[in-house]
């Protein structure tokens, strides 16, 4: 029989599984135990960070801390020494699997001029491309972020922040996404890309952050 096999593609995610198959009743054929498990930690598909995994039984445990660190749950004995699939033993385990994972989400950032809610040309350039992503999703999901720089006040800037979170709805909108599929929101100057004094002018806080999954 071949050995059963476990996928786990999210960082520190541990498998457990029991450490003895059913018992057995008296008068009753032998139970064979369940077939072995294959656990395999691969890289987050957005971060490729690999994070950390621990598989157990009542028998033992191991760490699995690397890309492609791989091990086995054995009912009735401790998960043996970790070991590294290849990438090609991973695509032959795992092809199918990963391959109907649904996309990582794509993330882009539009800058805003000083004080408006207009894009910068260089912004504008990219629209075309962010439309592109959203509309080659069967049901698309936007996350539209605004940020300011820390000039001015606090609770304008929220409202500045929001302005040009809906300027990008409106774009989004107008290239035919539904408006209710668009969550928008405003973080004003309170999570700047570029940390600065109060009252600091800088453009790379003038911004949009949009999230596509």
């Amino acid at each position: 029989m071949s050995p059963a096999r476990l996928l786990v593609p999210l960082i520190a995610i541990a498998a457990v599984a029991a450490g003895c198959g059913p018992k057995r009743q008296p008068g009753t054929a032998p139970v064979a135990p369940p077939p072995p498990v294959l656990v395999v930690l691969l890289p987050d598909p957005e971060t490729q960070n690999t994070g950390r995994a621990r598989v157990a039984n009542e028998f033992g445990a191991t760490d699995l801390a690397s890309a492609r660190a791989a091990t086995r749950v054995i009912a009735g004995a401790a998960p043996p020494p970790v070991t590294t699939l290849s990438e090609a033993e991973v695509t032959r385990v795992f092809g199918a699997a990963l391959a109907a994972l649904p996309p990582p989400p794509r993330h882009f950032t539009l800058q805003f001029r000083f004080e408006s809610d207009t894009l910068t040309a260089e912004s504008t350039a990219l629209v075309p491309e962010i439309l592109k992503t959203v509309k080659s999703l069967p049901v698309p999901e936007v996350v539209v972020v605004g940020h300011t720089d820390t000039m001015g006040d606090r609770k304008a800037n929220v409202a500045l922040g929001l302005r040009r979170a809906n300027t990008v709805r409106e774009i989004l909108a107008t290239a035919g996404l539904a408006r209710g599929t668009i969550e928008v929101t405003s973080h004003g100057e309170a999570d700047p890309l570029i940390k600065t004094p109060d009252n600091r002018p800088e453009p790379r806080n003038r911004r949009v952050e949009i999230t596509v999954r």
